[in-house]
């Protein structure tokens, strides 16, 4: 079936003020053109990666399909050293491997302590640093971390959100990137912050009906381009080719809205995990009652929710 998505809008030379000032209000994806990198985007060839990364042993997502599935968990977790994972995540077949020849690789790079530290480019890889640019798009206090990503050719990420802001930085490679409105969230089928929807191009629509209803937005990045993804839309990645990206999180909102324990990024604000939790326990009070009563005032309570927290000023 073919979905007609949306494009996300492309800008190139856009500077800090304009995106700040006119853009980022907007709270909508933006493809960034002409963003000074630094040399990343020419050095970061297998050979160099391999040769300055060294041999530092990082944890890896291998799966024997390319979509990756994080709520059925259909890939292991395994270790390699940093160029070994490289070399094997450019070849599309390969002599050594741990569950068959054409497995896919996923690195997204942690902190030293990944229960304590929060994924940190310049620290895990302080080799790199000196060859990419940050967007100087937010203030130093904002940021939160900055995640490496290395994918096999074809790799599909599953559907999910994340609470705080990012650029994906496409630094070497091809993606494809769609992305769906936080308020359509309705229509993904969501487990936690992930969509239970893996083939977003053909559907099961009798398992997932509701699925058709999502505007889907989608843009192709190459080298050098920078996605904005605002936090809440979600997204699914496949890369179109072996490629590097790293992600810059920052913090939209004031720290004391995150919760202090959350290394990812992807962990509710203190006050939504709160309100699940109060409305947990209203449903549990409701479960007291006759079917008949406990439909109509669940209703009432769902239009109590609409008319009191529902915004009007996204579309």
């Amino acid at each position: 079936m073919a979905w007609q998505s949306l494009p996300v809008p492309r800008l190139e030379g856009v500077s800090q003020e304009q995106f700040m000032q006119h853009l980022y209000p907007q709270r909508k994806p933006l493809v960034l053109e002409g963003i000074d990198l630094g040399a990343c985007t020419s050095k970061w060839t297998v050979d160099y990666l391999s040769q300055v990364g060294g041999r530092r042993e990082v944890k890896i997502h291998v799966a024997a399909v390319a979509q990756m599935d994080f709520i059925s968990k259909n890939f292991v977790y395994r270790t390699l050293p940093f160029d070994k994972l490289v070399q094997r995540a450019a070849e599309e077949k390969h002599e050594e491997f741990f569950i068959s020849e054409d497995e896919k690789y996923y690195l997204r790079s942690l902190g030293e302590d990944p229960r304590k530290d929060v994924a940190d480019i310049r620290k895990q890889f302080p080799l790199l640093e000196g060859d990419i640019k940050f967007p100087k798009f937010f203030k130093e206090e904002q940021f939160f971390s900055s995640v490496f990503r290395i994918s096999s050719p074809g790799l599909q990420l599953w559907t999910h959100y994340d609470v705080m802001d990012n650029f994906l930085i496409q630094v070497t490679g091809k993606k494809r990137v769609v992305l769906f409105s936080p308020r359509d969230a309705q229509y993904l089928y969501l487990s936690g912050t992930k969509s239970e929807v893996l083939d977003i191009d053909n559907p099961d629509l009798a398992k997932y009906p509701l699925f058709s209803k999502a505007r889907r937005y989608e843009c192709s990045l190459k080298a050098g381009d920078v996605l904005f993804i605002p936090a809440l839309w979600f997204h699914n990645v496949i890369s179109e080719e072996f490629g590097v990206g790293v992600n810059i999180f920052w913090k939209h909102l004031p720290s004391e809205c995150y919760d202090k324990t959350d290394t990812y990024g992807n962990k509710d604000p203190t006050a939504a995990s709160r309100a699940a939790q109060i409305l947990d326990r209203a449903l549990k009070t409701l479960a007291e009652l006759p079917e008949e009563y406990r439909d109509f005032y669940a209703r009432r309570m769902v239009l109590h929710i609409q008319d009191k927290a529902y915004s009007k000023n996204f579309e």
